[in-house]
């Protein structure tokens, strides 16, 4: 395949692709230069907001990764992500390139069983229904022969360098790195998937390898054995050889704090993914690439390193 790789956003989940593509001919495209890219890797500034740059910085690229993220804010989501996808998928069929877009689960909206791939797509509250309208833009252009597109999806991850976008982040296994008291703003003890951030760029690397036949699909990442956060925090507090001292913000609350902190106000329509157990079948993948996600033994040792270290 001629051209190369293009990695659209070089936040966690970019630059761990970047790791995984270590060899191969890649680019890194988003507003502004990262500080920390390394200075052998291509960097190209564009505004994914305005389509003729879109189209300028895919020009000869094989193969586009789509790993924004834009501020939680429904409002901006209504607005910014119809017109990313719609760029970015114009740019792929200009360049007659593949696109992967890295996605979450928002799209199925409240259930009460094991989300899956063939779930119906819900227009249910801002943010799921934006990831919606998202998802049949590339399901129309990979349906009418645009593009060949397919999306991984990620419940919740964690990871090296995952501070803000995490609820095993900074709060968490951040503050339990620094000998802090962490703190969750969910029930501690619901079962909840999380995925780790180099499994989600392995699984991007399988699907930048698979033949056209598997796009025009979604694909769930596998995960380790799903756990609850306090599970999970107990395990890094027994690796670093100390008791779990945990605080907790009921999601009772949420809505008058969110008065106060909009951030939290934000959060207020998902609470559907914290209030019931959080689970995710991956079958298809696992069968069809690979099965041996990260346990949280490792994934969470090598967290509360990055944690440590910054």
């Amino acid at each position: 395949m001629q051209g190369d790789i293009l990695i659209i956003g070089y936040g966690p989940i970019g630059k761990a692709i970047l790791t995984a593509l270590a060899g191969r001919p890649v680019r890194i495209a988003q507003r502004h230069r990262p500080p920390d890219l390394p200075k052998d890797i291509g960097f190209v500034a564009f505004d994914v907001l305005d389509e003729q740059s879109v189209r300028s910085v895919a020009r000869g690229a094989a193969q586009i990764v789509l790993a924004i993220g834009f501020p939680y804010n429904a409002k901006l989501w209504r607005t910014a992500w119809p017109i990313a996808m719609s760029n970015v998928l114009a740019a792929a069929e200009a360049e007659q390139a593949r696109l992967l877009f890295v996605d979450n689960l928002f799209m199925y909206g409240p259930q009460t069983m094991p989300l899956w791939e063939d779930m119906p797509l819900q227009d249910y509250g801002s943010k799921p229904a934006v990831r919606t309208q998202i998802t049949r833009l590339w399901q129309e252009a990979h349906g009418t022969g645009r593009v060949r597109v397919t999306a991984l999806r990620a419940p919740d991850f964690y990871g090296p360098g995952v501070a803000q976008q995490s609820a095993l982040g900074e709060m968490a296994l951040g503050k339990l790195a620094r000998g802090q008291k962490p703190m969750l703003f969910m029930n501690p003890d619901l079962p909840h998937a999380f995925a780790y951030v180099p499994d989600i760029a392995r699984g991007i690397v399988s699907l930048l390898d698979a033949p056209d036949t598997d796009y025009g699909q979604a694909w769930h990442i596998p995960c380790a054995e799903t756990k609850t956060p306090r599970q999970i925090l107990a395990l890094g507090a027994a690796i670093l050889g100390r008791p779990l001292n945990l605080s907790t913000l009921p999601m009772w609350s949420w809505p008058l704090i969110g008065l106060f902190v909009p951030a939290l106000g934000e959060v207020v329509e998902m609470r559907f993914q914290w209030d019931r157990p959080y689970e995710v079948e991956s079958s298809k993948f696992k069968q069809r690439f690979w099965s041996d996600a990260t346990p949280f033994e490792q994934g969470v040792a090598v967290t509360l390193q990055s944690f440590a270290k910054g």
